[in-house]
């Protein structure tokens, strides 16, 4: 009997091991093919330790944020070959997409101030490969309104992607308690404070709003915004550090990157470390048993309203998990959830997969429920006409409300990174404002022509990057702005 289970150990445990080799094998082989490694994939800037954010008020940390960037001309833009200085190449000085050449580099902090004295301060949390231009919109919307916004750009992001395969979740941590004591020193202690998060940074803002119930130390907000926020990932970023173990050998460098791509957006990385999935990853671990344990302790009585805005169909972050493991664990504090539903026109009706088309199908629990949801969906399927259909906390009745909004013909879902962009942006939009040149009109590109001419894959231009219905989400968030202005 013992004999025949060592037997059986070592059988499960030789295939174990023969399974992890093939793995680093195939990853090693996948690793090495495609793009070679360029100078902003390996110098690695100077940033702040989280100590030292700590430690450090606003100035201090613009001073640092400029050493970063005087760095990165200096070891990166100056010492381009001359292969490498291309128009598409955000790091060549000659290239349109070169940020130093706007009136406003949005890759650095920044702060909006208001006319007259701040009736209150919002702190915005840019995604992550991100920078802090992905909350421009909405920091101004709550400018309009008096509130000065605070902006900060998270460590290793905004300057080169090499940035991220060093940062951790705990300095993107250690740049908002910064930016809060900021924004608190600028409208004193008993104004209002809101978190206003993206993606990642939706996940850091949650971290913060629980931190600040058990720390007295840290000011507690008055409510929280979040566009599609990391509340959970797909299983295989929990796995993503395993495909960088080959890395640890130098020739087997580029296993250290998941993809590497050129760099032709001004304000956002395409290509990505290994290292920066595995922080999203350790985030959302040390957020969801947080937020699971101070509900059975029932101490999220505590927390600000929250607000979210979440496409039905992502890609990146699990809508399931902003459900089950953000709203379901919620008290009755006055939060809702807005999800953005599919484009249900007949045009796309067929071509539609039917585990996608069924995607809002059970995704709420059924009412009455804590927090009241709103789904934005076509008036009917043959219509892309808009409605607001919701159903308010502690309620079973649905109401509709026609809204003065539609899908765009070609449009079927919005996606993860389209929500904080509205359709005139400059960048990302579907009809960029002309009054804006970032040298690229990413949102813009109608994509016909032959495959293989492109520098990218057809996937990432062909991605939904603005929001259609961004008028409706920034008169939501407005409505929770205090009167004032």
């Amino acid at each position: 009997m013992v004999a025949g289970l060592n037997k059986l150990f070592k059988w499960v445990v030789g295939l174990v091991l023969a399974g992890v080799l093939m793995f680093l094998g195939l990853r090693v082989y996948t690793s090495q093919q495609g793009a070679s490694l360029e100078i902003w994939h390996t110098f690695v800037p100077s940033e702040l330790t989280s100590e030292e954010m700590d430690a450090a008020d606003w100035d201090g940390y613009l001073a640092a944020e400029s050493r970063v960037f005087d760095e990165v001309g200096t070891e990166v833009t100056r010492r381009l070959d001359e292969g490498e200085k291309l128009p598409a190449n955000r790091y060549f000085e000659g290239s349109p997409v070169y940020p130093g050449h706007f009136a406003h580099d949005w890759n650095r902090s920044y702060i909006f101030e208001p006319e007259g004295t701040p009736i209150g301060a919002v702190v915005l949390l840019h995604g992550l490969t991100d920078s802090p231009y992905s909350v421009r919109h909405v920091a101004q919307r709550y400018r309009e309104r008096g509130f000065v916004a605070v902006a900060p750009r998270l460590p290793g992001h905004g300057t080169v992607p090499a940035g991220l395969a060093e940062a951790t979740w705990e300095d993107w941590m250690a740049a908002t308690r910064l930016a809060v004591r900021e924004a608190r020193r600028r409208v004193g202690a008993t104004a209002p404070l809101h978190l206003v998060g993206y993606s990642n940074g939706g996940a850091l803002a949650m971290k913060y709003a629980l931190d600040a119930i058990e720390d007295p130390g840290l000011s507690r907000a008055d409510r929280v915004v979040l566009l599609s926020p990391m509340i959970g990932l797909t299983e295989w970023a929990r796995f993503a550090g395993l495909a960088g173990l080959p890395s640890v050998f130098p020739a087997f460098a580029k296993a250290a990157w998941l993809s590497i791509l050129p760099e032709f957006n001004p304000f956002k990385y395409n290509s990505f470390p290994v290292n920066a999935a595995r922080q999203s990853s350790l985030l959302t671990r040390a957020l969801q048993p947080r937020i699971a344990r101070l509900a059975r302790e029932g101490r999220l009585a505590d927390m600000p309203p929250i607000l979210t805005f979440q496409s039905v169909t992502d890609f990146t972050v699990s809508t399931r998990a902003i459900v089950d493991a953000l709203y379901a664990l919620l008290p009755a504090n006055g939060s809702e959830l807005v999800l953005f539903d599919l484009n249900r026109t007949t045009k796309f009706g067929p071509l539609l997969r039917p585990s996608v088309e069924a995607s809002l199908a059970g995704l709420l629990p059924d009412a009455p429920r804590r927090f009241r949801t709103a789904v934005i969906a076509n008036a009917n399927p043959g219509s892309p006409e808009m409605v607001e259909r919701t159903v308010d906390a502690d309620a079973v009745a649905e109401k509709v409300r026609p809204l003065s909004l539609a899908y765009p013909n070609e449009v079927f879902s919005l996606s993860h990174i389209a929500l904080p962009f509205p359709i005139d942006d400059g960048l990302y939009g579907m009809t960029p404002d002309p009054s804006e040149d970032f040298g690229a009109q990413l949102g813009a590109i109608a994509l016909r022509g032959e495959r293989g001419t492109l520098i990218i894959s057809v996937d990432a231009l062909t991605r939904m990057s603005s929001n259609p219905f961004f008028p409706y989400a920034l008169a939501r968030i407005e409505e929770g702005i205090p009167a004032g202005r």
